[in-house]
Parts: structure tokens; sequence; C-alpha cells
């Protein structure tokens, strides 16, 4: 059957050994430019036997136009490619873009003569290019996750280098207050920007900071710290040491990170999607004072609470207006002065704290000036913990009302 099927084909398409056996490519083991040369060797006996004239390879194929024979060519704008950019990488994989036309020539030939059991030409360039340069590199083809993609365009030679990112995970101390997380003008640093020029210097590459959740500039981020990634895009190097990175960010006095290690895209969005919970700290000003049993008052309101917020009006122009239930899970108060108290809340991510706080004009509710019947403000707010789905508040963290 095969050889009949062979035999039919080269009668109508002058094809070379590669593109002759790839029509084959699901019936048996090796190569295809083997299986092509066996195929038109037994084609060619039967031939010879009947006197008929023999089916030798063209020295230019119809379908892949000889590409096969320029691998090593290919080979080496791929080599140039990363030398070039002085791009260090330990993996890789090879794609190719052919012109349609010879797509669809590949695909009319297996319509027109019933080929059930071809290869795409796409897939075999790839792989015996990629089995070439796993020679020339010393570097191991990955499927999953290559550190570059070398994509050939065989027509016009054009390789085209895709630097995959690096993601690293890691949380965030901001140590002192009036810095924001995000640049943002009048600012001259940001947590962003004193993380991304530690990374951006040990990867050579472009860094992009993408906090869970974020505080606002005048809020300190305490604690284990905030959880965040850094994906650094198109980088140089790819192995850096963690530990002197933090080194170089912690110099700063302002932003310490910790937990640092490398993770896949998909760790990376979990850690970004994931909904946290929040440990906060404030200090709370009532002008009219409080007393400790308000304070006490406060707590057993608001622990187990459900908070119905409507959009604070300070963030409107940037969210859209509507409410959110969020949730109180724990409470604790302390008693400072006739005028203030400190308030701990263990809460859902995406409560706005100051407008628990103050009430916000009657859009969060209940609030703690709702609760006193009195004026509240927040003074002082720092986040204590940014937790995931199964930590526990440390031992030592929980209060009791004093007083």
């Amino acid at each position: 059957m095969i050889v009949k099927k062979a035999a039919e084909v080269l009668g109508k398409v002058e094809l070379c050994n590669h593109c002759l056996g790839r029509l084959f490519a699901k019936l048996g083991k090796g190569s295809n430019e083997e299986r092509g040369k066996a195929i038109r060797f037994v084609l060619n006996m039967e031939r010879a036997a009947s006197e008929l004239p023999l089916l030798k390879e063209p020295k230019r194929c119809e379908l892949c136009g000889g590409v096969f024979e320029r691998l090593e060519e290919y080979a080496n704008r791929c080599l140039n490619a990363v030398e070039r950019e002085g791009i260090e990488f330990d993996t890789f994989l090879v794609g190719s873009r052919f012109p349609k036309e010879v797509l669809e020539k590949e695909e009319e030939i297996w319509k027109r003569f019933g080929i059930e059991w071809g290869e795409p030409i796409n897939r075999e360039f790839n792989r015996e290019l990629g089995k070439l340069l796993e020679g020339l590199l010393g570097k191991k083809v990955n499927r999953e996750r290559p550190d570059v993609v070398f994509i050939v365009e065989p027509a016009s030679g054009r390789v085209e280098l895709q630097v995959n990112p690096i993601y690293v995970y890691g949380r965030y101390r901001k140590l002192v207050r009036g810095i924001p997380q995000t640049p943002l003008p009048g600012f001259r640093d940001s947590v962003a920007s004193i993380i991304c020029r530690a990374f951006s210097r040990a990867f050579g590459g472009k860094c992009v900071f993408k906090g869970a959740g974020r505080e606002d500039v005048d809020v300190r981020m305490l604690g284990r710290g905030r959880p965040f990634i850094v994906e650094i895009k198109r980088p140089k190097r790819r192995k850096a040491n963690l530990e002197k990175i933090a080194e170089d960010i912690a110099a700063s006095g302002k932003v310490e990170v910790l937990e640092m290690k490398f993770v896949g895209p998909k760790e990376a969005e979990k850690v970004l999607t994931e909904r946290h919970r929040k440990l906060y700290e404030a200090l709370i000003f009532v002008r009219e004072g409080v007393m400790p049993e308000e304070v006490r008052k406060v707590v057993e309101t608001l622990r187990g609470a459900e908070i119905r917020q409507r959009t604070p009006r300070r963030v409107l122009n940037s969210r859209s207006d509507t409410v959110r239930v969020r949730r109180v899970y724990e409470a604790w108060g302390e008693p400072i002065d006739e005028t203030h108290f400190r308030l701990r809340l263990l809460t859902d991510g995406g409560l706005y704290i100051k407008e628990l706080i103050s009430g916000d004009g009657g859009r969060t509710r209940p609030s703690v000036a709702e609760i006193l019947g009195k004026d509240a403000w927040c003074e002082l707010l720092d986040v204590l913990d940014v937790l995931d789905g199964g930590d526990e508040i440390a031992e030592g963290d929980n209060w009791e009302v004093q007083g």
C-alpha cells in the first residue's frame, strides 16, 4: 500500500525524501528522511524490475523548496540572534512560519492522494532544527517553559528571538509612610520603583511589578509583608542571587523584601488573583472623647460583622460606584488616652479601613463612628499582615480591651 501510494504521489509531484517520508510519518519509527529514502529505494527496486525509469530525489522539492538542506544555515542564524543580544539561556524551543501557499499545497496533496498518515511540514522542520541546535548549543529543548523561542521564517531566513519572562514571588514590607506602591506624580520613589531598579540591574530586562492589593501612600506595610510578583521581560540573564537583590532593596531604608523565589506564570497568576485576608492596626481619634467601655462596644460590634461599603468618595474617580460586602473576622481594641484608641482588625481584602472608621458620610455601615455615635477619624494606619488561605494570626497578636 505504501509503495503504491508513494508511486502515485511521485508520478505527479517531485518531492525530496523528507517530504516523501513525512506523508507516512504515522506508520513507523525513525526520521522522515530515512523513511523517504527507504520508500524510494523499494519503489525503485520494483521499477527497475519492470524496466521503468527510476524516481530520483529532485534537485529542488516542489513542496519544501529545499529548506531541509539549509538547516545549518538556519541554526547559525539562531546562534547569531542570541549572541547579538547577549541573551543567556538554558532551554529553548524552535517555532516556524511557513508561507501560506506551502501549507496549503501540503494540505492539497494530502487530500488529492488520500494521505491519512502525514505530519505537517512545520512540525518536522521545528524538530530537526531543534535537534541540530541542541548539538551546537549544548542546551536542551523544553516544550513546556523554554527560556527562549527561535521563530524561523524559512522562506526569508529571518529569525525572531522570543525571550520568555522570568517571574519572582516575594513579600514586601513598606517601612515608611509617604511613598506610593506604584509611581505617582509628585513622588520621587515608590515601592515598585525601588524593587524594580534592583531586579532590572540583576537580570538586565524590564521589570513589571504587581502587588496582591495595595495600601495608601500614608500606610505602612509591616509584618511578613504584602505578596507581590515581579515579571522581568526579555531578561539578558536568567540567573541572579535573590538574596543580593533583597540586600540592594533593603539599602533604600524604605522597603524590604522577604521569601523571594522563582515561580511560573500559573503560580504568579494565582498569587495575584487569590483572595487574601488582611490584619490592620489603626490609631483612631475621637474628638468628643472615648471611654474603655465604648472601645469594647466597637470591638464587640465589629467582630464577625458583615460590612456593606459603598465605593468611598475619595476613589470614585478610579472605581465604579457600587456596594461591596466584606466581613470583619476579628477585632481587638486598646484605649490610649481620652481621645485615642488603637484598633486591630482582621478583615476580608478589599475593605477600606479608613471609611470603616469614619463611615464616609453613611456610605460604610456599620462603622466605628456609627457605633460610637461620634465622629471618628483614622490618624495612623498600618497593615500588619496579609494572610494566605491557610494562614493563622501568630500568637501574641491578640489583644483584650484594657481599662
